[in-house]
């Protein structure tokens, strides 16, 4: 006869064990969780980890490690030292006053939002290569503070106007100048860096012309692109904004896209050509015909249009058929109709190509920088947050830079949505996409799109020291999280994001 033993947990014994289960899970989940809790005040030089790309002998990228921080040295340069001269006239003055109050559109409508000096997008600010330029900005009701980035513009480090990092955000009844020499020709804007996602959508915006030093274009128009909810606009009119042009005149069209997302450019009734990209000038663009230019969020295109001999006008449609356009010819003339272009232009084999100021080959830092969605905790909150490298905000890379480093930099995307990348402070050049070689004109860009699936190399040089932001423009994507820096060592920031000036770059 066979007898068997089972053997049973007592009620005390299998307490102990769904203790000890439980606590197995609870006790990293907690860890888990405590971790991803954002400081209220916190330095950006401290948060995340260094990612020194493997230069001048240091470890390669991607070497975290817990608990590693940019620490400042003790004789590191405040970014409040990395300015103009704060002395002397500027050539061109302008005092922009912000108000968080109703928006009368050109075409209007009545929305609530922000403006400056009482209208949105602000005030259009022109100035000539080389000119310096001062800009005060007075907050007379916007509570949550506010501050204004030169978007495109490689101005020295203080004038960035990120909250947090560059500067504190201007309180109710505060006042800040910024003063740079506009160095670079081309199309820029500028908008808040602080409540980003919302003061930029709200309306704080305008656009920044620098002109050539000497040539001008014959017939120079602005088509700034902006949606107020669900009201498409151009320079804060919906439907179709006319602008005059004789029969024949040289138009060229700068087309700034202030949205979180894509646009399309389609010039209808003449062929054009891609003057600039970025402010950036292209190399024998070629003519284009039923083509359209995708823009990125941020970014910007100068298109050098002629209007028809025989009197008639050119749309300029920026979106989907049915949003808004800007017509340029004659008065009365008649325009196309909007409607969808054939095809797309690819900026990768456009122009004609050139020599780089530089070698991308012989680079001194290699970075990656890839987007993901990951699952886990952001500030305490579970769900699928945006990744870089792997990591979740704020445990996220400092790309750290030695002033003179020539840099190659890998954007790749597999988050499941497309992301324009923008880079304060440089412009780069793209070098690939998806490992085909660039070989039309050197496309250097400062806002670029990275769509799902893709990957781009692209190269700069450091060359304008400071703390810079390098984030996705879709600007609720940047407040959940899609953002880095680039910081140059010796270089530290005294600023604090949230704190007393409450700063919320984005």
């Amino acid at each position: 006869m066979q007898t068997s033993t089972r053997f049973k947990l007592r009620r005390p014994d299998r307490l102990v064990v769904a203790i000890v289960v439980s606590l197995a899970i609870l006790v990293p989940l907690g860890w888990i969780w405590v971790s991803s809790l954002v400081p209220g005040s916190y330095s950006v030089m401290a948060m995340g980890y260094p990612d020194r790309g493997g230069g001048r002998g240091e470890p390669g990228h991607g070497g975290h490690s817990a608990g590693a921080r940019q620490q400042a040295l003790p004789d590191a340069v405040p970014v409040t030292e990395l300015t103009e001269p704060r002395t002397g006239p500027a050539d061109v003055a302008v005092t922009l006053v912000a108000r968080q109050e109703m928006i009368r559109l050109a075409s209007g409508q009545a929305v609530e939002g922000y403006t400056l000096n009482h209208s949105s997008p602000g005030p259009e600010v022109r100035a000539r290569q080389g000119e310096l330029v001062e800009v005060t900005l007075v907050n007379e009701s916007i509570s949550d503070g506010v501050s204004l980035h030169w978007h495109g513009v490689d101005v020295p480090n203080a004038e960035d106007g990120v909250a947090g990092v560059t500067q504190d955000a201007v309180p109710s009844g505060g006042r800040h100048v910024y003063r740079f020499v506009a160095e670079d020709a081309g199309t820029f804007w500028y908008h808040s860096h602080q409540v980003a996602h919302e003061q930029v959508r709200g309306g704080l915006f305008g656009v920044l012309v620098v002109e050539p030093a000497t040539a001008r274009a014959e017939v120079d128009v602005v088509a700034a692109a902006h949606s107020y909810g669900r009201l498409r606009t151009v320079n804060g009119a919906t439907g179709e904004t006319r602008m005059r042009a004789a029969p024949g005149a040289a138009v060229r069209v700068r087309v700034v896209n202030t949205d979180n997302g894509p646009i399309d450019a389609h010039v209808l009734g003449a062929p054009f050509r891609v003057l600039a990209i970025d402010g950036h000038d292209l190399l024998e663009p070629d003519q284009v015909e039923d083509k359209a230019l995708q823009l990125a969020a941020g970014g910007r295109a100068d298109l050098g249009v002629r209007t028809p001999a025989d009197g008639s006008a050119v749309r300029v449609q920026l979106g989907a058929p049915g949003g808004a356009s800007v017509v340029i010819g004659p008065d009365g003339a008649r325009a196309p109709k909007a409607r969808h272009a054939e095809d797309e232009l690819d900026l990768l084999s456009y122009g004609s190509p050139a020599e780089l100021r530089f070698d991308p080959a012989d680079a001194d830092r290699h970075f990656e920088y890839s987007i993901g969605r990951r699952p886990g905790f952001l500030d305490g909150i579970p769900g699928l947050h945006w990744s870089i490298n792997g990591h979740v905000f704020p445990d996220i890379p400092m790309f750290t830079v030695t002033e003179g480093d020539i840099v190659r930099m890998t954007l790749e995307n597999h988050s499941g949505e497309i992301h324009p990348m923008h880079l304060h402070g440089h412009h780069a050049v793209v070098l690939s996409r998806n490992d085909v070689a660039a070989s039309g004109s050197p496309w250097w860009v400062d806002s670029l799109d990275v769509a799902d699936g893709d990957s781009y190399e692209i190269a700069f040089v450091a060359d304008n020291p400071g703390i810079w932001t390098d984030h996705c423009h879709n600007l609720a994507h940047a407040r959940e999280g899609l953002v880095a820096h680039l910081g140059y060592t010796g270089v530290s920031t005294p600023f604090q994001v949230g704190g007393t000036a409450e700063n919320q770059a984005e």
